[in-house]
């Protein structure tokens, strides 16, 4: 990155921050300012009042965990279809975490002492020019994020620290006071439906294995798809639950990282309830996210399908049927600003063509991936059919260190100069 303009000293940490110390000093540091353990060997209560990260901290992690870094390369070369370029992505915009084949269908909610917010940078083009060598300047990378930050609810994310929503280990110390927790969502509904295009992009095709049959009509694809010998369903369920798990798992270990550089405290974790904290506990006194969600008795779990307005699930009720899924994936992918449109910027040489290469599905390809979801619903109630259409796991807090705890219970190393140094360089009036 470039210049710092008038960012504090700590910041300079950062931008000299060494990757091997990022990795190697790596750990979860859990007491913060303002924590406090009430028994135990551990017995502390802090003496300092909780202190919330500055403005400045939490675009320093948002834009770390899933800020926009240009343009996406796109997949060259496919060559059962070539000499197309591969229409995959989801994306034009590149992010700090890498997505199975560009799919890009997550995004990022966090809390503090104020509210509920997202950080939303799914579908941003480039939001800062790189130099010659490649790196972004640092005020005009931040400054440009920014206006990702929409709030959505005043106040803490309202989940009491308590089982069954909150993990045991976890309930002094989560989405406590002064912390910031990260919460990075993904559609998975919309995942699904990007690698069933995907894959009958390559001739493949799927069949239901829970109840043992074909979907109904498959065999009019024949000529685009094997429908002798097709997948099944449950593979390309696990396999996209898988994808997108790594999707988010390596957005918070990109924010993990970032913490030692900056000085903080905090940990990658996954002890809270995700249906609470989507919202799908069903005790109105816990709404979470407040996403709205839907029981049925042929499943054992809530299915969480998206928050109206603000990140809608690739499924109905948000579409009337998933033939309206489909034509809203490939407007995404085709439409202004889309990855494969000729009119959307990048940074080739020749932009406009390197866009308009790729294949442009038509109604036949449509219809084949629409009748395989439709089934999918039709037959589960639901799209996806055996995992949830919204998944989360996993989470991130980020807080101030309460280093008089590490001093009384820790050998030397237990953290880091940049945390020891934190408030000297980052809150220097302090």
């Amino acid at each position: 990155m470039g210049e710092t303009g008038k960012l504090p000293p700590g910041f300079e940490d950062v931008l000299n921050f060494r990757l091997s110390d990022a990795i190697f000093g790596r750990r979860a540091r859990r007491f913060f300012m303002g924590a406090s353990i009430p028994d135990g060997y551990f017995k502390y209560t802090s003496k300092y009042k909780p202190k919330p990260l500055s403005e400045l901290e939490q675009m320093t992690l948002l834009t770390s965990m899933g800020g926009n870094t240009g343009w996406h390369n796109l997949i060259m070369r496919g060559e059962r279809y070539a000499p197309y370029l591969s229409n995959y992505a989801g994306s034009a915009g590149g992010r700090t975490f890498p997505s199975a084949a560009g799919f890009h269908t997550s995004e990022l909610f966090f809390t503090d002492d104020e509210g509920v917010y997202i950080f939303k940078t799914r579908d941003a083009p480039a939001m800062a020019e790189r130099d010659e060598d490649g790196m972004f300047n640092v005020d005009e990378l931040l400054e440009a994020h920014r206006s990702c930050v929409h709030k959505i609810y005043d106040g803490r994310l309202k989940i009491p620290p308590e089982t069954p929503h909150i993990e045991a280990h976890n309930t002094w110390v989560v989405n406590h006071p002064g912390t910031t927790m990260v919460i990075p969502v993904g559609d998975l509904a919309q995942h699904i439906l990007a690698g069933i295009c995907y894959f009958v992009q390559n001739g493949i095709c799927f069949y239901d294995d829970v109840n043992g049959k074909q979907m109904d009509g498959i065999e009019q694809f024949s000529d685009i798809v094997d429908v002798k010998e097709p997948y099944p369903l449950t593979f390309l369920e696990m396999w996209s639950l898988s994808e997108l798990t790594t999707e988010l798992g390596i957005s918070c270990y990109a924010g993990m990282l970032m913490l030692q550089a900056m000085g903080l405290g905090g940990w990658l974790f996954n002890g809270m309830d995700p249906f609470s904290v989507l919202g799908a506990s069903g005790d109105p006194e816990v709404p979470g996210l407040g996403f709205r969600y839907d029981t049925d008795e042929r499943w054992s779990l809530p299915n969480p399908t998206g928050l109206e307005g603000v990140f809608e699930g690739f499924t109905p009720p948000h579409y009337r049927n998933m033939r309206h899924a489909v034509d809203a994936l490939m407007e995404r992918k085709f439409g202004p600003g889309g990855p494969y449109n000729p009119e959307t910027p990048g940074y080739y040489k020749d932009t406009a063509g390197v866009r308009s290469s790729a294949q442009v599905p038509d109604e036949h390809f449509k219809e084949c991936a629409a009748l395989q979801a439709q089934y999918i619903y039709d037959t589960f109630g639901k799209f996806p059919g055996t995992v949830p259409s919204m998944f989360v796991l996993p989470y991130l807090q980020a807080h101030h260190l309460d280093l008089d705890f590490y001093d009384r219970f820790y050998g030397k190393g237990a953290y880091l100069k940049t945390h020891a140094e934190h408030m000297k360089k980052w809150h220097p009036d302090e």
